[in-house]
């Protein structure tokens, strides 16, 4: 078994953070166990979080029997929508007024842009590069980061439909030390402008997951390998909100 070493003189914080658009999976059920045991044999705390931003897929009988399913286990959250603490709200829905905060101050800061081109607009765009490059590794082509301040007010008056996307530094290597691959490198030119918030207020999982892993003082991440290619993005994240 793996023994991983928690950070001296801190709080040993782990997560579960589901979905409820189904029921929990064996893959979920072994995330769980792995987050639960990793904070207990270090005196932790284990936090149940409801990333419930899929609107149209939620299900309020999912959040009910994931946490029927996590006590069955034996896996009782120490934070979560049933047991509140001072990290909360525990559902993401309930955030949205954070988040909003946090896109706020990247705008501020420039670090962030508004998009207002259609998934029309995208599609020509990507099939247009596929086409003249035989490549596909389509990025953004940020052509709305050119927009002046007149005319983004303008679009924003009107209500024209828009995303807000982070803008990615230019030749910058990302990296952290993963407990089982080592260290993993990420490139910010391999990294497209990715969305971080709709027009609706609900944000991007990457966004999302960043302030509130940050906002609830997770220490560690162990999750499923198929999200490894979400780190660089959160790392980008991590750095513009400082």
């Amino acid at each position: 078994m793996l023994k991983i070493s928690p950070l001296p003189n801190s709080l040993i914080r782990t997560r579960f953070a589901p979905s409820p658009t189904g029921e929990l999976h064996i893959g979920g059920a072994r995330t769980a166990l792995f987050n639960y045991l990793f904070a207990k044999q270090n005196d932790g705390q284990f936090i149940l979080r409801i990333e419930d931003t899929d609107l149209e897929r939620n299900r309020e009988i999912f959040v009910n029997n994931l946490y029927e399913d996590l006590l069955w286990l034996g896996l009782k959250p120490d934070e979560s929508i049933f047991q509140t603490g001072q990290h909360g709200p525990y559902r993401q829905t309930q955030r949205l007024d954070v988040y909003r905060k946090y896109i706020e101050k990247l705008l501020a800061e420039k670090k962030v842009y508004y998009c207002f081109c259609s998934p029309e607009e995208l599609t020509r765009e990507r099939e247009r590069f596929s086409q003249e490059t035989k490549r596909s590794n389509y990025r953004y082509s940020r052509k709305c980061l050119q927009l002046s301040e007149k005319e983004i007010q303008s679009f924003l008056h009107q209500k024209k439909p828009y995303v807000v996307r982070l803008k990615i530094p230019s030749a910058k290597n990302y990296s952290f030390t993963d407990l089982v691959r080592g260290e993993v490198n990420f490139r910010s030119q391999d990294i497209e402008d990715f969305v971080l918030l709709r027009q609706n207020g609900i944000p991007n999982f990457n966004f999302a997951c960043v302030v509130d892993d940050r906002l609830m003082k997770i220490s560690h991440v162990l999750r499923g390998e198929e999200h490894l290619s979400n780190t660089g993005k959160q790392l980008v994240l991590y750095e513009a909100l400082g």
